[in-house]
């Protein structure tokens, strides 16, 4: 037997015993969708992590890295300063007021008993805003492993590696729910950084040292015309790309997925923890994803006799990497790790698609007295039904990691981003005000690449982020502004919220 077949198929009984085991521990709807709000620190952070950092992280990000050199190294940076505000910021704050807020267990409910009034409006949108973008991003999952699986079984159809990659992760999600996402989060955490540590190191070994690297990398600058060492812009249109790039940091305030793991922490407490466990990790992880992809520019400047394992396809390079200069045994982990990073990240975008359907639009609207046995067993054929839709659209085997990613990323961080946290620190904000920085937000980011695509102007290669923050926060602030201040009962919500908070703290 391959060795690699057998590391691979030993990771995936790993992670769906961990999903009957979730099974039995999964009581009611609260802990299908948030786990009892019991995690520890390790757990929250490792799960925060590992859900964030998707198949884009081992593949989209060092395939960016490979093609246009160190100038796509501002996407980690900006990541990791948004990540650092996150946890900062909002974390213990959304912790608390979730919980104040009838226990909140969804952003959209969140919303909805944050404002008082237009609550039902409030569901409606967010959770229809959730839905589509989401739908996207698990299609981004989809396609990373469908990748990956081609990679492992050579002469694969894609159709046939989409559904053994979506598989998997479908399953342990719809057995076990929350508590199955964030126990093999942890697992598929740990996988990702041993993987990522190790092979710029194999790489740099294989090279033979810095000069040999550096020399590699210059011929190939000559060959190509790009400057890839280059990490600061000489000219408008690099600054331009390198400020697009670092905008990928304000997507973090508003990602259900990540939101989430904060909302389940046990305590603000341990989210003290959980944010050093956190960062050290993330930076440990985007630092060798960028080095994967900068080393592999001077491997494959050294050997061009082995370009072919890249396939043409620029995002295989991690995967290209590890099959030449590994031992079998060890591809098997590090294959498995990608595996692992796309199925985290696919695993709580469904089940946040599932809690969005069953939560805000079946009990919120239809069936407010419904079991919580219903309410479960809804939960995961909804998890089902989003899978089958994020399927249909991987189908196009062209479709590429990063593109569907970046798009999806964008739509959440300006359609909740400003709302999330102006929600936590203004108490004067107001539910219309919420709804049209939601609208703004969602509407920029959808229109904004279609209404500048081949206009050859400069706006065309602004990451729509940019502006679709910007017209969240001003709508938000305006709008709010404009409207009558929130009752009194609202107020004295946010001030005890706000205050049961420094206390946490």
């Amino acid at each position: 037997m391959n060795p690699v077949y057998i590391t691979f198929g030993l990771y995936l009984v790993a992670v769906l015993g961990i999903g009957f085991f979730a099974y039995f521990s999964t009581r009611n709807f609260d802990d299908y969708i948030l786990g009892g709000r019991s995690l520890g620190a390790f757990v929250t952070a490792m799960s925060a992590g590992a859900s964030d950092m998707s198949g884009w992280l081992l593949m989209g990000l060092p395939g960016a890295i490979y093609a246009s050199g160190l100038i796509e190294a501002w996407i980690a940076i900006g990541l990791t300063i948004g990540a650092y505000f996150n946890w900062l910021l909002v974390s213990g704050r959304l912790r608390v007021h979730t919980e104040l807020n009838n226990n909140a267990l969804t952003l959209p409910e969140y919303f909805a008993h944050r404002f008082g009034e237009h609550g039902k409006l409030m569901k409606v949108v967010s959770a229809a805003i959730i839905l589509f973008f989401f739908t996207i991003y698990c299609a981004s999952g989809i396609v990373a492993g469908a990748r990956l699986f081609q990679s492992l079984f050579e002469g694969m159809s894609y159709e046939t590696a989409m559904w053994l990659g979506a598989g998997a992760t479908i399953i342990y999600t719809f057995i076990g729910g929350f508590l199955a996402v964030s126990w093999t989060d942890t697992l598929q955490a740990s996988l990702m950084i041993f993987a990522l540590i190790l092979a710029p190191v194999m790489v740099y070994l294989a090279l033979g040292g810095a000069a040999e690297m550096n020399a590699a990398i210059a011929q190939a600058a000559t060959q190509s015309g790009v400057q890839y060492s280059q990490l600061f812009p000489t000219e408008g249109a690099g600054w331009l790309a390198a400020i697009s790039a670092a905008a990928w940091g304000l997507g973090y305030f508003g990602q259900p997925h990540i939101l989430a793991r904060f909302m389940a922490a046990e305590s603000v407490k341990s989210l003290h923890s959980a944010r050093r466990i956190g960062m050290t990790w993330m930076i440990l992880c985007l630092g060798g994803a960028v080095a994967v992809g900068y080393f592999g520019i001077a491997y494959f400047g050294a050997n061009p006799a082995d370009v072919g394992a890249l396939a043409g396809k620029k995002e295989r390079i991690f995967i290209a990497l590890t099959t030449l200069l590994f031992n079998p045994w060890i591809v098997g982990i590090i294959l498995s790790a990608i595996l692992a990073a796309v199925m985290s990240t696919l695993s709580c975008q469904l089940l946040l698609c599932s809690s969005a359907i069953t939560e805000d639009f079946y009990k919120g609207f239809f069936r407010p007295n419904a079991s919580q046995k219903e309410l479960v067993w809804l939960g995961r054929m909804m998890v089902l039904l989003i899978a089958v839709i994020s399927i249909v659209i991987a189908y196009n085997p062209e479709s590429e990691v990063l593109g569907l990613v970046a798009n999806a990323w964008a739509g959440f961080g300006a359609a909740f981003g400003p709302v999330v946290i102006l929600s936590l620190l203004w108490k004067r904000m107001t539910a219309k005000g919420a709804l049209a920085g939601m609208i703004a937000g969602a509407v920029v980011v959808i229109a904004w690449g279609p209404m500048f695509k081949d206009s050859a102007s400069w706006l065309e290669n602004v990451y729509e982020m940019i502006p679709g923050f910007i017209a969240c926060g001003l709508a938000v602030v305006i709008v709010s502004l404009l409207d009558k201040a929130p009752s009194t009962a609202v107020q004295q919500r946010f001030d005890e919220a706000d205050a049961a908070y420094r206390r946490a703290e």
